[in-house]
């Protein structure tokens, strides 16, 4: 049976792939072979697609374009967002606290997604803000995941807000320590009574693609309950990991009991 003769949209998805996969910038030459095209063919719908912002001209080269650029950062977060709700709907049962998902940006990290019991509604979701690494626990976790020489534009950007970087109460030994016990917590740092638990999904060293938190009140923090929430965090964030992984779906292990939330007694 002959092949169905391409369309005008499986010649312009061809080229826009061919730009997005290319090691290097291609010219026009080296996509209209790729693809399969007349080289005036393959113009004339490469003239398009600049218009459109699907692809970048530079010179006698071709980029990816704003319009995909915009498309996968979204598509991506729209993506995780919909991967991550199930497990941050458990771990907020399980716990009885909130739990945010965020991701990291330029110098901050991004609330994307937030479960909030009604016990915990006089605490800001922060749902769409960017948070500094020096006054929440969910930057810091993602920051002392990353390499040295990727911390650099958070501590930066710390530094300029006047936040000491160096001493025992600096943010160094902070993410010192981040990085040794693989948790984050702060204590009020940003707004009391308020205190917060994270941890970094990491399927990649040195690259956390997002990180959950959990946020309540001091007393559900205290140390008896830290080592508790801490283990549902761990198993939430490596269940998180495995789906973006991408590997096969494995049964869940037995669920622990959640820790008190009640205060101290």
């Amino acid at each position: 049976m002959p092949e169905a003769p391409r369309t005008a949209v499986d010649k312009a998805l061809d080229l826009v792939e061919a730009v997005a996969r290319a090691s290097q910038p291609p010219r026009l030459t080296d996509l209209a072979e790729e693809v399969g095209l007349h080289r005036a063919t393959a113009y004339r719908v490469l003239v398009d697609l600049v218009r459109r912002g699907w692809v970048l001209r530079a010179g006698d080269r071709y980029l990816p374009g704003t319009a995909v650029l915009q498309l996968s950062s979204s598509a991506a977060r729209n993506s995780l967002g919909a991967l991550a709700r199930p497990v941050l709907a458990a771990l907020s049962e399980r716990t009885g606290l909130m739990v945010n998902l965020q991701v990291p940006e330029v110098d901050r990290s991004r609330v994307i997604d937030v479960v909030r019991p009604d016990r915990l509604a006089m605490i800001s979701s922060l749902t769409g803000q960017a948070l500094p690494v020096h006054r929440f626990a969910g930057p810091l976790a993602l920051v002392a995941a990353l390499t040295p020489a990727d911390r650099v534009p958070y501590l930066r950007a710390a530094e300029e807000a006047g936040f000491p970087l160096e001493g025992p109460e600096g943010l160094l030994s902070d993410i010192e320590e981040a990085e040794r016990t693989g948790f984050a917590v702060e204590y009020g740092r940003n707004e009391q009574p308020v205190a917060s638990l994270a941890r970094a999904v990491v399927t990649r060293p040195g690259a956390p693609g997002c990180a959950l938190t959990l946020v309540g009140l001091g007393p559900d923090f205290g140390e008896a309950r830290l080592p508790g929430l801490r283990e549902r965090l761990r198993e939430a964030t490596d269940e998180l990991a495995h789906i973006l992984s991408g590997a096969p779906a494995s049964e869940p292990p037995s669920p622990s009991p959640a820790p008190s939330t009640e205060g101290p007694a």
